[in-house]
């Protein structure tokens, strides 16, 4: 077969299929690009979900007119000097422009700042139009219509218009984040518009465009991380326990200003909430990771979505160290969205709902209730005190007597003694966190009262949650004993394997496990962690080596342990129906709050609900 050189138009398309693989990569290349120009407003707008249109309009420092040209060739930048190491900008490649112009209509206008006119260059199909002046502000506008008209194959493998327009307001979403004093707006004939408006780059100006993205809720459950290792800076926000998701879409995680989806992040993230979430759940973060773009390479993957860091376990425990370290000093915090739930259940229709029904609803209303046999009377009422008597006869009121007469049935109805607690010890407890214990209920829940919020605990949860934590703080404490095996298993293993499991066999030897190299392509064990029971040691040793190769660690072993522990604490954990004396209740709320990570169980569940005053006082219109 004959070599022969691909057609410039032909290498364009492939490079497009690698970059552009729907809408949403020509908004995310679009936007990077204006952000490296320094742009601090962007205005986009989109139609079809971004097949039929995408307009980019920016502030940024403009493209002279000769530059026009070589802007729409590819691999021509402004971006990357001789060192392809250091990467201080999102874009780089010089390849989005002219993919995307091999495979759509695209115009690309612009005027910098220091320029009397504008100029623009079209593409079509990969066809480059001589570059004409035309009138334009300063910056940039580019527009992308009839995307993949020149490779009609692609448009079979794109979704429907709402889901195209849904991705496009995920990226402009994901990129403002890293980016909170640049305003951003999305509008369209497709789409709702979405206004993000600049604030300042500090901590309450990123939490409130963080509330803009993520929604107040977030806001109201996160807490701020902050930590630095080996020249790693690690900021930004993550979910308490409490708070999380069904799925890791709102996980936002930033390398140097760039959104990333990195398994190793990833991983790190899920590690970090092993012991506090279930594993169909997972965390919401925003987190930025700032460090030497030597010390990490963007350039893995076409779309620059995964990156390679030079050092990973660093990077891995630096994340996983940190998110464990807010969550055990954040103290004690309930989701604010189970107080939420919890209230709206509680919330009944209003004069405007029993309205709403008219006639028919009235009918069935007084349909449904029941109607009094004969005329009510204090001694017969299901209401009446324990003790309640049948009142001596009294006179029927004069007319202009009725205050008199109710107060007279006050008297009568008064509870026989006073059920108040001690007002002193009340005061004493409601200082805490968690407050003071006021009852138990269905013998599972504890109603505690605090300054200004009702407390509903779970019992069973809360107890559990603590006997977890002390068993694993006596288990890791110290190494784990082991169990001799009678006959040492022998495991093959590739020769690489073999050499990441020995670099771990000190901290294998810690939880139980002792394995030493056998001949280049095989470990021997001799030893197993005697928590495990009986082990399928071949199993083990290759689940390990599998997690060593992808995350450079040997958690795995850990996660075993900790989960025959928190077998062990749900079963010695105080069970559902069992009294507690007041005392008992106080004694778990205090334990409870110098705990870390007390607001869920052992299986991600909360432990806890807190209700606060004002919201219980709307509920009785009293506000």
């Amino acid at each position: 077969m004959t070599i022969r050189q691909l057609s410039e138009n032909v290498i364009n398309q492939i490079a497009a299929g690698e970059v552009i693989e729907r809408p949403a990569s020509v908004v995310k290349e679009l936007v990077e690009n204006a952000l490296d120009a320094g742009a601090r407003r962007i205005e986009l707008a989109t139609a079809g979900g971004g097949l039929t249109l995408i307009r980019v309009i920016d502030d940024g420092s403009g493209i002279p007119a000769e530059e026009l040209p070589l802007a729409v060739s590819r691999h021509c930048t402004s971006k990357l000097g001789d060192n392809i190491h250091d990467i201080r900008t999102l874009g780089f490649r010089g390849e989005a422009l002219p993919s995307i112009g091999s495979v759509a209509r695209l115009s690309l206008r612009s005027r910098p700042r220091d320029a009397d006119s504008a100029a623009e260059i079209v593409v079509e199909g990969g066809k480059v139009s001589p570059v004409r002046p035309v009138a334009a502000n300063h910056g940039t506008i580019v527009e992308v219509r009839d995307l993949f008209f020149a490779t009609p194959a692609r448009l079979k493998f794109m979704k429907g218009e709402r889901a195209e327009a849904s991705a496009i307001t995920d990226v402009v979403k994901r990129i403002s984040l890293a980016f909170p004093s640049v305003r951003f707006t999305l509008s369209g004939s497709d789409r709702s518009t979405l206004d993000l408006p600049a604030v300042p780059e500090d901590g309450e100006g990123l939490l409130r465009r963080i509330g803009h993205v993520l929604g107040t809720d977030f806001a109201e459950n996160a807490i701020p991380i902050d930590a630095e290792r080996g020249g790693v800076h690690l900021t930004g926000y993550a979910s308490i326990p409490a708070y999380s998701r069904g799925n890791a879409l709102h996980q936002y995680v930033y390398v140097n200003g760039r959104p990333v989806r990195d398994k190793l992040i990833a991983s790190a993230i899920r590690a970090a909430y092993v012991d506090v979430l279930p594993r169909d759940r997972h965390a919401v973060t925003a987190l930025f990771i700032r460090l030497d773009p030597e010390l990490v390479d963007v350039n893995v993957h076409p779309a620059k979505a995964d990156v390679r860091f030079r050092d990973p376990g660093l990077v891995r425990g630096l994340l996983v160290g940190a998110i464990r370290q807010a969550l055990g000093t954040s103290g004690t915090r309930s989701s604010t969205s189970g107080a939420a739930a919890m209230l709206e259940a509680f919330r009944v229709p209003g004069p405007a709902a029993a309205s709403s029904g008219s006639a028919a609803w009235q009918q069935r209303r007084y349909a449904a209730e029941p109607r009094p046999s004969e005329p009510w009377s204090a001694s017969n009422s299901p209401s009446r005190p324990l003790d309640f008597g049948e009142p001596a006869p009294r006179p029927a009121p004069a007319a202009g007597g009725l205050a008199e007469a109710a107060r007279e049935f006050l008297d009568i109805a008064a509870p026989a003694a006073d059920a108040r607690a001690d007002q002193d010890v009340i005061d004493d407890k409601v200082r805490y966190p968690l407050g003071a214990a006021k009852a138990q209920v269905h013998e599972n829940y504890i109603i505690a009262q605090t300054a200004d919020s009702l407390i509903i605990v779970d019992q069973h949860a809360a107890h559990e949650r603590l006997v977890y934590e002390a068993l694993k703080q006596a288990i890791h404490s110290r190494p784990l004993p082991s169990q001799g095996l009678l006959i040492p298993e022998i495991v093959d293993l590739p020769e690489e394997d073999v050499d990441r499991l020995v670099a771990h066999a000190e901290f294998l030897a810690r939880l139980g496990l002792h394995l030493e190299r056998f001949g280049p392509g095989a470990v021997i064990v001799r030893e197993t962690p005697a928590m495990l029971g009986k082990v399928d040691v071949p199993a083990l040793i290759r689940d390990l080596a599998d997690e060593v190769a992808e995350a450079n660690s040997v958690n795995l072993l850990r996660e075993r342990i900790d989960h025959i522990a928190a077998t062990m604490a749900c079963h010695g954990s105080v069970r559902s129906g069992r009294r507690l004396r007041v005392e008992e209740m106080n004694a778990l709320l205090r334990q409870m709050e110098a705990t870390p990570g007390s607001g869920t169980c052992n299986h991600g569940r909360p432990t806890y609900i807190e209700l606060k005053l004002p919201d219980i006082e709307r509920l009785f219109g009293r506000r």
